[in-house]
């Protein structure tokens, strides 16, 4: 683990002092966990616009599904 130095805004330091002594851990801890799931979050959002390139590239076929529709089970029969 390593030691970085921040600059962060005097009112956002107090709202994670606050948090962090309500969820009893550090701001270091709480300051992880916000960026691991900042991270996972572009992450998420960067396979979602590859995602959505691949169907504007190659579209969904009118009948693309069809062969399934026999298989789809709703549960009410």
């Amino acid at each position: 683990m390593r030691t970085i130095q921040m600059t962060l805004d005097d009112d956002l330091v107090t709202a994670v002092d606050r948090v962090s002594k309500e969820l009893r851990t550090s701001r270091s801890a709480f300051a992880r966990k916000a960026l691991r799931d900042a991270l996972a979050r572009c992450t998420l959002e960067q396979q979602e616009r590859q995602h959505r390139r691949g169907y504007e590239r190659y579209p969904v076929a009118v009948d693309e599904f069809s062969v399934w529709e026999t298989e789809q089970t709703w549960g009410d029969e």
